[in-house]
């Protein structure tokens, strides 16, 4: 359940991100870094708006609530996993994988705030 709930939340900022302008990914993050009070949304918009960036494509996710899986959304369910189990081959692996190495920092940072916020298994 804590996974559908990651995943919609991606869904759902990815969806409203897209009338909004890309950000770049190193000022979405030192904007976030020097808010210690910004919320899981503030992250996951800068994720959203950040991630055709970091992965060098456009990222593919579906509506929320569609029950299919896109491989981005599986790689995001993933990492938060990883992430949330403080699995740091897999981080490492999964970043590695798809993200250019000066993205990497910061997508984990972003994945890492995001999924503190749910009891990922």
């Amino acid at each position: 359940p804590e996974t559908k709930g990651y995943l919609n939340l991606l869904r759902f900022t990815s969806m409203n991100c897209r009338a909004k302008p890309r950000a770049l990914l190193f000022e979405a993050c030192a904007l976030l870094q020097n808010d210690r009070s910004a919320s899981r949304e503030a992250h996951a918009e800068a994720l959203m708006r950040c991630l055709n960036e970091a992965l060098g494509k456009p990222a593919k996710l579906h509506a929320p609530g569609v029950s299919e899986v896109s491989f981005d959304e599986a790689w995001l369910i993933q990492l938060g996993l990883a992430t949330a189990h403080k699995d740091e081959a897999s981080i490492s692996f999964l970043l590695a994988s798809r993200v250019a190495r000066e993205h990497r920092r910061l997508v984990r940072f972003l994945v890492t705030q995001i999924s503190k916020c749910f009891r990922l298994n």
